[in-house]
């Protein structure tokens, strides 16, 4: 399984939609539950790493435009 901090955003995000649907289905083995609420729990918070800093240097750049 690949690092989390070494897959780009959209496979992140694709891993992460892929555990969802998984979870969700009859398929969820009880014996993976934990490893995949873990490995979501980890997708998740890289996600929202990536969506912040992005944010900030995003207003960086306008504001930089607005002076």
């Amino acid at each position: 399984m690949t690092p989390v901090k070494e897959l780009t955003y959209n496979q992140a995000i694709t891993e992460l939609e892929g555990i969802l649907r998984l979870m969700q289905s009859d398929e969820c083995d009880i014996d993976r539950l934990a490893s995949l609420t873990r490995r979501a729990t980890e997708l998740i918070a890289e996600c929202r790493t990536r969506l912040v800093a992005t944010d900030e240097e995003l207003r960086a750049i306008l504001a930089d435009l607005a002076n």
